[in-house]
C-alpha cells in the first residue's frame, strides 16, 4: 500500500473514532458537541489533500462533495427549524456528507434511516434510549413525544461510508 494511501487509511480510522464518540455522547447526553463535527471536517480536509496528492481524487470531486454537504446542511437546517431534528445531528450529518459525497450519499442516508427507524421502534417498544425519561410515561403517545438520540444512526451511516472508502483504497 503506498504511503499516501496508508495516511488516508489513518484518516478513516480517526473518522471512525470520532463517529463512535459522537454516537456515545449523543446517547449519554442528547447533545453532540461542536468539536466533533468540526474535527470531522478537519479530517476531510486532510483526506482530500492526501487524495489530491496521491491522484485518487480530483479537485472537481472534492468540490462536488463540498456542494453535496452544503446542500445537505441547508435542507437539514430547515428540518431543524421545524423541530424535526437536533442541531448537533444536523452538523454531524453534514460533516459526514463531505465524505459521502454524491456517490455515497444515498447509501449514507439509507443506513441512517434504517438504523434510526430501528431505534425508534425500540423506543416505541418501551426501551429508554438516552438520558431523558419518556415524556408521557409508559404510553405509546408519551414515547412518541420523547426525544430520540439520532447520533448513533448518523454514526452507523458514517461507519458504512468509512468501510466503503476503506475498501476503495485497497
Amino acid at each position: 500500500m503506498p504511503f499516501l494511501a496508508l495516511l488516508q487509511t489513518g484518516s478513516l480510522i480517526v473518522l471512525a473514532v470520532l463517529l463512535v464518540a459522537a454516537a456515545w455522547q449523543d446517547l449519554r447526553t442528547l447533545h453532540i458537541s461542536n468539536g466533533l463535527p468540526l474535527s470531522i471536517v478537519g479530517v476531510f480536509v486532510v483526506w482530500s489533500i492526501l487524495g489530491l496528492a496521491a491522484g485518487t481524487s480530483t479537485a472537481a470531486g472534492v468540490a462536488l462533495s463540498v456542494a453535496c454537504a452544503v446542500t445537505f446542511f441547508l435542507v437539514a437546517t430547515a428540518a431543524f427549524a421545524a423541530g424535526m431534528i437536533g442541531g448537533g445531528d444536523v452538523k454531524l450529518a453534514a460533516a459526514m456528507a463531505l465524505f459521502a459525497g454524491p456517490s455515497l450519499m444515498l447509501d449514507f442516508l439509507l443506513v441512517v434511516g434504517i438504523v434510526g427507524g430501528v431505534l425508534g421502534i425500540i423506543m416505541l417498544a418501551g426501551v429508554q434510549i438516552g438520558p431523558v425519561a419518556h415524556a408521557g410515561g409508559s404510553t405509546a403517545r408519551g414515547r412518541l413525544q420523547s426525544r430520540l438520540p439520532y447520533g448513533p444512526a448518523i454514526a452507523a451511516g458514517g461507519l458504512w461510508v468509512v468501510a466503503t472508502l476503506a475498501c476503495a483504497l485497497k
